[in-house]
């Protein structure tokens, strides 16, 4: 299905250490590793994930750089039946005790990976255990954000929470299973601008296999802007940018 969240990409410093991590206190499993002569990706999630579930992407730079956070990306979001229970489990694994369910609200928790990068714990009664719910980014202008998913990439808004001081909007297409990963857009009301930073790298939609170029011309149609176009990446994949510069990639699938 074109539109359907396909992974998160984040960069990590060491690249076996996070693979260990991820597969022995999530109980993911190695869905394909590429190695490149500057980089090594490698791509994770649940075994029994849905086919229309999203995985992770972790890139490894050889020069052994470092990373900024910045502030525009947040986390991902994994599911489980109970967060208390999930959460307890990691803590007896020797996970980071970050921000247990008690100081939120008990309705879900948060972790940290070996690079820092935040994972919620969420409670959903559909998809894998440990499989991802949701990606969440922060965003300057929610209804320029909301109008571009909607616009670009035909994705709708399946749910909204609004708090004193920020809202949380969903999206994802229109006829995405529920398994399917969607992406959080968080406001805050006090205007705050973000810093990108490059720890984080990019989330990625699907194309049908036979008609990336053809998404690719439907999103220049409507005006998405052309960051990295099929021909300049051999026609295996593509880029745009959302208004706030977080990047979507577009994949053959």
């Amino acid at each position: 299905m074109d539109g359907i969240l396909d992974h998160t990409m984040v960069r990590v410093e060491d690249l076996e250490e996070s693979i260990d991590w991820y597969t022995e206190h999530l109980g993911w499993e190695l869905k394909k590793k590429s190695e490149h002569s500057s980089f090594t990706l490698a791509f994770l999630g649940p075994e029994d994930m849905h086919e229309d579930g999203a995985v992770l992407e972790l890139t490894y730079n050889h020069d052994g750089r470092s990373y900024d956070f910045g502030d525009s990306w947040g986390h991902i979001a994994v599911r489980v039946e109970d967060v208390y229970e999930a959460y307890e489990d990691l803590m007896d694994q020797g996970v980071e005790d970050y921000r247990d369910p008690d100081s939120c609200g008990g309705s879900y928790a948060f972790v940290k990976d070996p690079d820092g990068h935040e994972i919620e714990i969420v409670e959903r009664d559909h998809g894998a255990k440990y499989s991802i719910d949701h990606t969440m980014i922060r965003v300057e202008d929610i209804d320029e954000s909301i109008g571009w998913y909607t616009r670009k990439l035909d994705y709708e808004m399946f749910r909204r929470s609004e708090h004193s001081s920020f809202a949380l909007y969903f999206m994802k297409p229109e006829d995405a299973p529920e398994e399917a990963m969607s992406l959080e857009l968080t406001y805050n009301y006090d205007g705050r601008a973000y810093e990108m930073g490059d720890a984080w790298g990019h989330v990625a939609v699907r194309a049908d296999e036979s008609d990336l170029e053809e998404y690719w011309e439907m999103l220049m149609d409507r005006h998405a802007e052309d960051y990295r176009d099929p021909e300049s990446c051999d026609y295996n994949y593509a880029f745009t940018k959302d208004p706030d510069g977080h990047e979507i990639e577009v994949v053959r699938r």
